[in-house]
């Protein structure tokens, strides 16, 4: 019969402002008892979720190190609570107001699913699976949690935890469009670039799975993309903070017209599609059109040819004739393009570098105007 428990903890409260963190060591091994690993999923429309998966490599590191002489981990957990957990205090007299000595008390009940436990691991995944792996019988580590009012407040602790690390790009941007809270200037900025993205990606709502980017852009829930998510949100990003999208943009709180813009973005990159269904059809490698030079550059394009005019007048300027005068001059797939200046270069000598989607914007436009 699976043991049902409570966890009592020596742990020290600290108030910071009106939240409190818990301080308290554990036994590495029954970390896994009563914590989880939320993992990034996304179903249909809801993102579940906020971590990638464990690297092996490192966690195998990890416990080779572990199970080496005068091993240590000094560097805590962080763990995110769910109102399960309780703190008991012990003693209330302290020579500071915002420390208090006590017992956090946790359930356990090795019963239960993963999802169901008590705990998430913020930070530290793999750390704890290294110990969990390791032979050893103990190893008590630092931690640090807190109690979270769900989901989404998880989702910011984690981004702001791993704020100063190397996390991956592309798992910050599926996390942004459903984090809640106060986030670094960097963050905020592309809170709604990404929510757009993933829209684009994914069919929700007014896109459906018309839209030109539908399954094509590679981010930690579509692996099988092939479209750098990073070129997609340079591309909404410039435009609306600088180009056409402006137009539905709220410069106050940096929201904007979602639904609209959505619709801008599916008329305009659809006809991108209908003109070049070939080099569109291939992944970046074999088409400078799906790579983030000609995403970049038509991003401008599209800036060009709509600046001003709402979605629902698009189909009145003919667009796709715009498009159609740019065949020519358009080496996507194969041969040479003609930059002008007697410069040239090979279909693919194009990178994703400033300079060079500055020179194939130029290019086009010039074929435009």
């Amino acid at each position: 019969m699976a043991d049902r428990y409570m966890l009592r903890l020596p742990a020290l409260r600290i108030r910071q402002g009106s939240q409190y963190i818990y301080c308290f060591g554990v036994d590495g091994k029954k970390i896994h008892d009563f914590t989880t690993v939320s993992r990034i999923r996304r179903d249909v429309e809801d993102l579940s979720g906020y971590q990638r998966p464990e690297v092996l490599s490192h966690v195998k590191a990890i416990r080779r190190y572990l199970e080496s002489d005068g091993a240590m981990l000094p560097n805590a957990l962080v763990l995110a609570f769910d109102e399960r957990v309780t703190f008991e205090p012990i003693r209330i007299d302290s020579l500071v107001d915002y420390s208090t000595v006590g017992e956090l008390v946790i359930p356990v009940d090795e019963a239960l699913e993963d999802h169901a436990k008590p705990a998430w691991i913020v930070d530290g995944q793999q750390r704890s699976a290294a110990i969990r792996d390791a032979e050893l019988d103990e190893f008590p580590v630092a931690a640090v949690g807190f109690i979270a009012r769900g989901q989404d407040e998880q989702r910011l602790q984690f981004i702001l935890v791993n704020n100063s690390k190397p996390l991956p790009k592309g798992l910050i941007h599926e996390l942004l469009p459903d984090t809640i809270g106060q986030l670094p200037a960097q963050y905020a900025r592309r809170r709604l670039p990404a929510s757009l993205m993933i829209r684009l990606n994914s069919g929700t709502s007014l896109t459906g799975d018309d839209s030109p980017f539908f399954g094509r852009i590679a981010t930690p829930t579509a692996p099988n993309g092939t479209i750098k998510d990073n070129s997609v949100l340079k591309m909404i990003e410039n435009s609306l903070y600088e180009g056409t999208l402006y137009q539905y943009r709220d410069p106050q709180d940096g929201s904007g017209d979602e639904e609209q813009i959505l619709l801008h973005l599916k008329i305009f990159w659809g006809l991108v599609r209908a003109t070049f269904p070939e080099a569109w059809a291939l992944e970046p490698r074999k088409s400078r059109l799906t790579h983030g030079v000609g995403i970049q550059a038509l991003g401008f394009v599209m800036d060009y040819l709509t600046e001003g005019v709402p979605a629902a007048e698009l189909p009145g300027l003919d667009l796709g004739a715009a498009l159609g005068r740019l065949k020519p001059v358009c080496a996507w797939t194969s041969g040479h393009w003609d930059l002008g200046d007697g410069e040239q270069r090979r279909w693919n000598g194009l990178q994703n570098t400033p300079n060079d989607v500055r020179l194939l914007t130029n290019h086009l436009l010039r074929t435009l105007k």
